[in-house]
């Protein structure tokens, strides 16, 4: 069977919006950019670390810095583009006047670029929503308001995953033509798991309900949940949250006491709502451990929150232990 390219499936579905059309297309374009570049970064020399933070007070690698200006650079071609918001630039970067009806363009260019060094998965995570009103310079909206959100994954396969709200689909690049190809239509994530992904390191800052949590499922069969549990940690949201995807589980970066002050780990607008819609959008749950993270007010555009998210059945049974405790 044939599968359908980028885009085919992109005219075929927004057929009265061929200005998303050219934005999606342009992401695509700039992930395979920024998949060259990663592939080719051993010989080009830009692995390491830079002396440079980011907004987030993180030292920068050059491969953040590269996937950046790839984004910006490739996507600002788009012409109902009217801003950026990236995770490596501290303002937004406005293209043009705000008309009605334009883009706004979130993204976090490299996710996970700790593992560059040692090889494993990387990814690009954005997320799109509209310009209201002219002249509306506000990017600061909830997540239910995006109309469209994914990721490229830099992993054996390049791949791009989108929703446009309805469904979840998935795009392999094909190596020979760079097409990207429909492969994983409608993805949906089983409601049950025993897997779950956390930083156990971070174990010592953790509250009552977490620390509950993980122990009930180390304890295994023997323990209060009666069965086994693996157990995954990869340090690059876009693979944990790609691994749910295609076969489910939970991902949990909680508040704790350390990271309370800043008031959870992961960004809200270009880390935790765009994989919140996708989660939902396949079927799962996306929570703070008390709220939808759609419906997080956001307050300023590099704001924190804690993200728990993934099969539906788990969730829920999380958001108990949050009740209990």
């Amino acid at each position: 069977m044939t599968q359908r390219t980028l885009r085919r499936f992109l005219t075929e579905t927004l057929t009265d919006n061929a200005e998303l059309v050219f934005l999606i297309e342009d992401i695509a374009a700039a992930c395979r950019i920024i998949a060259d570049r990663v592939r080719n970064a051993p010989f080009d020399g830009d692995l390491g670390t830079t002396q440079s933070e980011n907004i987030q007070g993180e030292l920068q690698k050059p491969l953040d810095l590269i996937a950046n200006d790839v984004v910006e650079r490739v996507c600002a071609n788009s012409p109902r583009l009217a801003a950026l918001v990236s995770e490596e630039v501290e303002d937004v970067t406005w293209l043009k006047p705000p008309q009605k009806g334009d883009f706004v363009l979130y993204f976090d260019p490299l996710d996970g670029s700790s593992n560059l060094d040692v090889n494993l998965s990387v990814g690009t995570i954005f997320s799109i929503m509209e310009i209201m009103q002219d002249g509306q310079r506000d990017i600061l909206r909830p997540g239910r308001d995006q109309i469209c959100a994914g990721y490229a994954i830099y992993g054996p396969t390049t791949m791009l995953v989108f929703s446009l709200g309805q469904g979840v689909n998935g795009f392999s690049c094909h190596s020979t033509t760079g097409e990207f190809r429909l492969t994983h239509p409608d993805l949906q994530i089983p409601e049950t798991t025993s897997e779950f992904a956390i930083n156990t390191s971070r174990q010592v800052f953790w509250d009552g309900a977490i620390q509950s949590y993980v122990a009930d499922c180390v304890a295994g069969v023997s323990g209060p949940r009666g069965r086994y549990f693996n157990m995954r940690w990869t340090a690059s949201m876009v693979a944990e949250v790609h691994r749910i995807l295609m076969r489910g589980g939970v991902f949990l970066y909680p508040m704790d006491r350390e990271n309370e002050a800043k008031g959870g780990r992961l960004r809200l607008m270009y880390e935790a709502n765009p994989m919140a819609w996708l989660i939902q959008a396949a079927g799962g749950t996306a929570t703070t451990g008390q709220d939808n993270i759609l419906d997080v007010p956001p307050t300023q555009a590099h704001q924190r929150v804690p993200v728990i998210l993934g099969s539906a059945q788990e969730i829920e049974i999380i958001r108990d232990y949050y009740r209990r405790s």
